[in-house]
C-alpha cells in the first residue's frame, strides 16, 4: 500500500510563497499565510512543493489505509487560489451564500483574489472547518 504523495516537508513557506510571480496572487497568499496563523495558531508547513498546511491530524480508514494530513491550508494554483477546507462544505451553508465569488470542489475552495470574498465570512469559514477537525480528532 503507498503513502501519501503530499507529505510536509521543511522547504521555508516564506521561500515559496516570494516566488509567486503573480503580485496579487502573491500579496493574497501572504495575507492567507497570516489569517490561517490568526486563526489556527500553527505554524506554516509545507506539504508537497505548493501546498501551505496548518495543523495536522491523522486519519485511519476501514481499508486500512492511513496517514497525516494538513487540517487548513491553501495553495496558489494557475488559475486560482485554492483553500483546503478539509470538513468539506456541507454544514456552512449558511457562510458559502454569503462569501462570495467562488466555486467549490470537495474540500477545496477556489477563488480568484481575496477581494472577491467577504474576508469575515472566510475566516469565520476557515475557524469553524478548523475547530470542526480538531474536534473530530480529539486534538487539543
Amino acid at each position: 500500500m503507498s503513502g501519501n504523495k503530499t507529505i510536509p516537508n521543511t522547504q521555508p513557506v516564506e521561500n515559496f510563497l516570494s516566488g509567486i510571480q503573480n503580485d496579487q496572487k502573491r500579496r493574497d497568499c501572504k495575507a492567507l499565510q497570516h489569517l490561517m496563523e490568526d486563526i489556527t495558531k500553527e505554524d506554516p508547513v509545507m506539504w508537497g512543493n505548493s501546498i501551505v498546511g496548518f495543523g495536522t491530524y491523522h486519519y485511519k480508514y476501514d481499508s486500512g489505509r492511513e496517514g497525516d494530513m494538513l487540517m487548513t491550508g491553501f495553495s496558489p494554483r494557475a488559475q486560482n487560489i485554492s483553500i483546503y477546507i478539509i470538513s468539506g462544505f456541507r454544514r456552512y451553508d449558511t457562510l458559502m451564500k454569503s462569501l462570495g465569488k467562488h466555486k467549490t470542489g470537495k474540500s477545496c475552495l477556489y477563488i480568484k483574489k481575496l477581494s472577491d470574498v467577504d474576508i469575515n465570512v472566510l475566516k469565520e469559514l476557515i475557524k469553524a472547518s478548523y475547530t470542526h477537525m480538531k474536534s473530530k480528532y480529539h486534538l487539543n
